[in-house]
């Protein structure tokens, strides 16, 4: 498994697929830190180099993991990337700010909190619609041209937005949902990112992992899951959405994998450009996770996947109606 290959995303070389740490901070119930710890060595150990969090995970939290993490030597080994944009916490309403202000101010913390001198890919977490989108990027360019980062990427960004960050300074790669259930970005967003060269990074490829088949349903759940407030794992939704997870599985079946590791693949089949950030905390479900990095598929074998989920297929939206407004159109 150390064979991992590698790919770019703009002009930066990073392992094809890389490891979320959200979870071990935010979002997905009560995490162990020494546990995450342990993780995030066994991924650097195993030729993961892509590490992916932001200042707003965990209120700050995460940020602070990967900082004892990566003390000492195993900063050489990673290519940290981190974001900024939202000025509130969880569970307060949603405020973006991206002004060229609160960008030095953003990053001058992560800075502190993460330990290191500069952060490899510094992402805009969400776009803020009151800023254009030039002030910000500008901003974001100045931190490169000071030492302070070194690769600049959008999260969550239309396919415009882009185009016009891309104008400002050279954009490495764009992060957004993207898996056999969240196809949104395929029509008009990942072919503007290739025209211009821009990697994409996909979060939660797993579908925040129902499409493992580990979660048939919500009851399993810690109370502070943010599942258990989303819409595709209501009452309903969750059970037509459990019927394309019963014919990946399925599918995975023939090839002797889970459903988990045939979705995944899927996800790193969609391009050379394309680098998955699965997130888990066990070290179990990492090396499962990295398999897939390396499995194959026929063109018969992905046409197959793409029939279990085809556009539209899914039953209920991505997010929640707070967590959508925070999404540029």
């Amino acid at each position: 498994m150390n064979g991992i290959p590698t790919r770019r995303l703009g002009a930066l070389t990073v392992s094809a697929q890389g490891l979320g740490c959200m979870g071990m901070s935010d979002a997905y119930g009560s995490s162990d830190d020494d546990r995450s710890i342990a993780t995030i060595h066994r991924a650097l150990d195993l030729g993961v180099t892509l590490l992916d969090t932001s200042d707003y995970y965990g209120g700050g939290h995460n940020e602070e993991l990967l900082g004892r993490a990566l003390a000492g030597h195993r900063r050489e080994q990673a290519v940290l990337a981190t974001k900024f944009g939202f000025a509130n916490r969880l569970g307060e309403p949603v405020r973006l700010r991206g002004d060229a202000a609160y960008v030095r101010e953003a990053c001058d913390a992560s800075l502190r909190r993460l330990g290191v001198d500069h952060i490899d890919l510094y992402y805009l977490h969400r776009v803020d619609p009151q800023v254009p989108i030039e002030e910000t990027v500008g901003a974001m360019a100045d931190l490169v041209a000071a030492g302070k980062v070194r690769h600049i990427g959008l999260s969550e960004a239309g396919a415009r937005t882009i185009r016009r960050a891309h104008a400002v300074h050279p954009i490495a790669a764009l992060q957004s949902e993207w898996s056999l259930w969240t196809r949104d970005l395929e029509d008009e967003i990942a072919p503007v990112c290739r025209e211009l060269g821009i990697g994409i990074v996909p979060f939660s490829p797993l579908g925040r992992g129902f499409l493992t088949g580990r979660l048939t349903s919500v009851d399993s759940l810690e109370a502070g899951d943010m599942r258990r407030g989303q819409p595709r794992f209501a009452d309903g939704n969750l059970e037509r959405n459990l019927a394309i997870v019963e014919a990946l599985d399925g599918l995975a079946a023939r090839r002797g994998v889970t459903a988990g590791q045939l979705a995944l693949a899927w996800v790193q089949h969609r391009g050379d450009d394309v680098v998955p950030i699965p997130g888990t905390r066990r070290q179990t479900y990492l090396e499962e996770n990295l398999t897939a990095a390396t499995l194959e598929l026929s063109p018969d074998e992905l046409a197959e996947i793409d029939a279990v989920a085809p556009l539209g297929s899914v039953a209920g939206p991505r997010y929640d109606e707070k967590s959508l407004a925070a999404v540029d159109k």
